[in-house]
């Protein structure tokens, strides 16, 4: 590990300590899995995002904002991805891990 990257995860375990900050990056968390689904998605199917745009019938930036986590995709963008790169969109409900604040 590189002196850059050693310094990065210096920092990313330092922000973590700060419960404000791990209260906010907790909350992203399902932000975060969706867009690493999509990427995965497409990943999997060897397929460039300009691919996926043409699928789609959209530009590569709409792409690449469903893919950054950026917005809020409807469940007909996430559809037309989903079939663009030959998977099937499942969504689940799962309960919540009980918190002390409840």
């Amino acid at each position: 590990m590189g002196k850059t990257t050693s310094r990065v995860a210096d920092l990313g375990k330092e922000w973590m300590s700060d419960p404000e900050f791990r209260a906010e990056y907790d909350a992203l968390a399902e932000e975060f899995a969706l867009a690493e689904a999509l990427v995965d998605a497409r990943a999997n199917t060897n397929l460039t995002q300009d691919q996926i745009a043409e699928r789609m019938g959209t530009s590569r930036t709409a792409v690449v904002r469903l893919e950054s986590g950026r917005g809020n995709p409807s469940l007909r963008t996430l559809r037309r991805y989903a079939e663009a790169t030959g998977t099937r969109l499942r969504l689940s409900f799962v309960p919540q891990a009980p918190t002390a604040a409840r």
